[in-house]
């Protein structure tokens, strides 16, 4: 955890990984893997495919018994829990339910098991977005009022922890924002949001914190804008001029990098905005364009996770 993050209190849903390992055979899923979510926070859970995300989140929640190390919610294993549907909501794959069901009575059911009131089965489904379709089947569900229906069950014992894994799968642009707002509420709440997904520019919007791992290994961790300014110190600059062979000519000399794009914008790298001034005034090249083009999630993301492939 860094400087200035505070300590967590007993019962507000930190979840911690500490030094989690999965071998299967010859195969590390996931290797010595350590990183804490703070509640009040979304963290997104981030990797390339078979980077072992869902094996952690498996491991968390006892679903795949990890060889060595410990993942907890509030410091106890998730099959420690006592009544834990009030403690952690988990989607980890679109719901999956009866065909011939209802959706408002595949929530009761599990309102039936779980002891829940059988009222929160309409609350949720409120929540959610899906009332509508409240007494329509599951088979005739799409796969993003699938996902819905998931969170909502997911909710039904409003817990303070949430885990989703790729929940945007299947919503349409309307759903992924409602999603957002959705999440980002939640954490307001002062609830543990901790999201995987493989969306990087939904992510860049929804969460506060990430958590990268490639290969099993944890790459990178810290509040989203941390991590993006790290990587790429004052950004790349955008340069456009009539006069760009003797503009390229003399950034080289600088040692800077320079690609020019499809549509004659030249991506400067290794030198900041003012020095290409000085350098376009001291070569004589008029400049149409100069600024600083702020780094994504999705090219930090690729610069973090270059030749690092997934295991799994």
């Amino acid at each position: 955890m860094s400087d200035g993050q505070r300590s967590p209190t007993p019962g507000d849903g930190q979840i911690v990984v500490s030094g989690l390992t999965k071998q299967y055979k010859n195969l590390r899923a996931v290797d010595d893997l350590s990183f804490a979510v703070r509640p009040g926070r979304v963290t997104g859970f981030l990797g390339p495919n078979g980077a072992g995300k869902t094996t952690t989140l498996r491991m968390l929640l006892n679903l795949v018994t990890p060889t060595s190390g410990s993942a907890t919610i509030d410091g106890r294993r998730y099959a420690d829990l006592t009544d834990p549907l009030r403690h952690v909501g988990a989607v980890l794959e679109a719901s999956s339910a009866h065909k011939g069901r209802t959706g408002i009575n595949h929530l009761r059911v599990i309102c039936a098991a779980a002891g829940l009131p059988r009222g929160r089965a309409d609350e949720v489904l409120e929540l959610v977005g899906l009332t509508p379709a409240a007494k329509r089947k599951f088979k005739g569900y799409s796969l993003g009022m699938k996902q819905r229906l998931g969170i909502a069950a997911a909710m039904l014992g409003d817990p303070r922890v949430l885990i989703l894994d790729e929940p945007a799968n299947g919503l349409d642009p309307e759903g992924i924002r409602w999603m957002r707002g959705f999440l980002k509420g939640l954490a307001a709440q002062g609830r543990t949001v901790l999201v995987s997904s493989h969306l990087l520019s939904e992510m860049q919007l929804l969460a506060d914190d990430v958590v990268i791992i490639a290969a099993g290994k944890l790459v990178r961790q810290g509040p989203v804008e941390q991590v993006m300014s790290s990587m790429t110190a004052g950004g790349r600059v955008r340069v456009r001029t009539p006069q760009a062979d003797e503009l390229v000519a003399a950034l080289r000399e600088q040692g800077a990098t320079v690609t020019p794009d499809e549509h004659g914008v030249l991506l400067v790298d290794g030198v900041d905005a003012p020095t290409v001034g000085r350098t376009a005034l001291a070569a004589k090249a008029e400049l149409h364009e100069l600024g600083t083009e702020r780094p994504d999630l999705e090219r930090v993301f690729l610069e973090l996770t270059a030749g690092k492939a997934g295991i799994r």
